[in-house]
């Protein structure tokens, strides 16, 4: 399994624009009438766009040069109106068009996010939350502009650039030429940079990735920081970091910013030409008139300008297309750990567990577990002991299929774990980890985690079996009272004590405890293990210690060490073997005493 580094740029596969933008665009179908109603405010705009310069033309030949001061004032009051009328349109296609956006991006966020909780624990391994969280914030933010821009800016600009140039070309071809002449000039220009931009702007997205990640760790971690007095090396770290995302920046920037002068250079040479042209027609050609250059002014002006928002919208897409490639990336990410089509609901289990030859590995060089087999019968408690890194962690994940094997058979009173759904699997079974992970939240709403429909009733008998209910009693508001981020304020035993609750609330078959009481201390966990005693009761439990203490009333103990088994037995015949356990415990004896 290849993992990613908070330093490291991340892989991104290169996917086709066109098929990235068709995709991001398929999001605006859901809002097909909304679209509609700006399409038709859009129809609106334009037309009173390209009717102006017909205006100014007709007050210029006709009721300047007449002399008309009547018709001239009344064609003001109408261009007024028309204009008003243009700048109400305007606003609300862009508060129609600001509102679908967001909606959009709410859904592709949601989208994202609820993929990213099908994703297994290998998913998670391979990379820093940063950059997850990078992708699900920056990059979908990336994509308002593209969005909205991609109605209000590319179809409207497109159809008035498309109605100008017959205009022009309707009124008189010589200066329809003369006006578009640097256009070729212009679309080589765009080619050019944008061929050279998009992979600077993938590689600034991964720089962002980087900062990201680093500060999510450096802030998770501030306290080992500031403990080993790091903060000079850390500094210098997120100095480099900055470094590296700055000059990506200033290396993508270069070349977007070429886009403006292109077109405005463009531009200038188009006028340029108009002028040299018109002023040599006026006298020559009839169809030519002061007022028809002036019109003729206005019209490259209409025609060059929505260019210059191409432009813009290009090199906008251009710069924030890599989010939605990394977007769609992860949303195409498949589940390692999934139902298959044929699965059925795990019924209510006594909870027989068997491993059957089981072979596992995180990766592809080192096996964790080599044909490893046993039977537990339903109700009986097992411990697993062993040095670091032996396996015990990896058996209990691949109980919860946390992961899939590579070879054998994991079932629970018979149910092989790839034939059941995973939901009905995980809902039968209690987890509690060394991780003693708390949500911001009350203590209630933290312990009925584990059931969500758990009456108080159920709460308070849980948190009394573990011993947590005296000293929530002793907070401000009790059950109520509010936690801080990840239990922010409480002391560790207090913390696993509430996860402790949180686990045994669920009052699940099977019950998985992987160093449950390693922050106790002593005299709390004497009272502890009198409730976990009687709560697992006709529960079949793994345990994972490294106190040996705690375990020495398991029905069987199972020494892994070696991608195995070694050793297997109650406490006291393992002692009286004088092997593997027999060695731990008399170190640990020792280290004690």
């Amino acid at each position: 399994m290849a993992v990613n580094a908070i330093k490291e740029d991340e892989s991104l596969h290169v996917a086709s624009k066109k098929n990235t933008l068709l995709r991001l665009y398929r999001y605006l179908l859901a809002y097909k009438k909304s679209i509609a109603v700006v399409l038709l405010i859009m129809c609106g705009t334009i037309t009173i766009s390209l009717i102006n310069p017909i205006i100014i033309e007709k007050a210029i030949d006709k009721y300047i040069k007449g002399g008309n001061i009547n018709g001239l004032i009344k064609l003001g009051i109408f261009a007024l109106v028309l204009n008003i009328t243009l700048v109400i349109l305007v606003k609300l296609r862009m508060y129609i068009m600001s509102k679908l956006s967001n909606s959009v991006l709410v859904t592709i966020r949601q989208e994202l996010y609820t993929h990213i909780q099908t994703l297994s624990f290998k998913f998670f391994d391979s990379r820093p939350t940063g950059k997850i969280l990078a992708r699900i914030m920056g990059d979908v933010n990336s994509l308002k502009d593209v969005l909205s821009n991609s109605v209000t800016t590319l179809i409207p600009d497109f159809i008035t650039i498309c109605s100008v140039v017959i205009i022009m070309f309707v009124k008189n071809y010589k200066l329809a030429l003369a006006s578009l002449c640097s256009f070729p000039l212009m679309a080589f220009g765009v080619w050019f940079v944008q061929t050279r931009a998009h992979k600077r702007w993938q590689i600034h997205k991964k720089k962002s990735s980087n900062v990201n990640a680093f500060i999510h760790e450096d802030v998770s971690g501030m306290r080992i920081i500031q403990s080993f007095g790091a903060e000079d090396e850390t500094e210098e770290e997120f100095d480099e970091l900055l470094k590296e995302h700055r000059d990506s920046f200033m290396s993508a920037v270069r070349f977007a910013d070429a886009f403006g002068p292109i077109v405005d250079i463009c531009w200038a040479l188009a006028t340029l030409f108009l002028f040299l042209v018109g002023v040599n027609l006026i006298g020559k050609d009839p169809s030519v008139e002061v007022g028809t250059i002036v019109a003729f002014g206005s019209y490259i002006s209409m025609f060059w300008h929505p260019l210059l928002n191409l432009s813009n919208f290009y090199n906008q897409l251009i710069t924030n297309i890599t989010g939605a490639e990394r977007i769609f990336e992860i949303l195409d990410t498949k589940p390692d750990v999934n139902d298959a089509k044929d699965v059925h609901t795990l019924p209510n289990v006594r909870g027989e567990v068997d491993f059957k030859h089981v072979s596992f590995s995180y990766d592809e060089d080192t096996n964790v577990l080599r044909d490893v087999s046993f039977h537990v019968k339903p109700g009986e408690t097992i411990a697993l002991v062993g040095p670091t890194g032996a396996g015990k962690t990896t058996i209990i994940n691949l109980i919860s299929r946390f992961y899939d094997i590579q070879k054998g058979t994991i079932t629970i009173d018979g149910y092989d774990l790839t034939k059941v759904s995973i939901e009905s699997l995980r809902e039968q079974m209690g987890v509690m980890t060394q991780d003693n992970f708390l949500f911001t939240g009350t203590i209630k709403e933290n312990i009925s985690y584990g059931k969500l429909d758990a009456t108080d009733e159920e709460i308070i008998t849980a948190a009394k079996a573990v011993n947590a209910h005296e000293f929530i009693m002793k907070m401000e508001k009790g059950y109520d009272t509010e936690l801080k981020e990840r239990g922010a304020g409480l002391s560790i035993g207090q913390k696993q004590l509430l996860a402790f609750a949180r686990t045994m609330v669920s009052k699940p078959k099977i019950l998985i405890l992987d160093e449950a009481t390693s922050s106790i201390d002593t005299h709390t966990e004497l009272l502890v293990q009198k409730g976990i005693e009687a709560l697992l009761k006709g529960r079949t439990s793994f345990v994972i210690a490294h106190r040996l203490s705690t375990i020495q009333k398991a029905d069987r103990i199972f020494v892994i060490d070696n991608g195995g088994i070694i050793e297997s037995g109650s406490a006291a015949e393992l002692l009286e073997r004088k092997g593997a356990y027999y060695n731990l415990y008399m170190a640990q004896f020792k280290n004690i005493a």
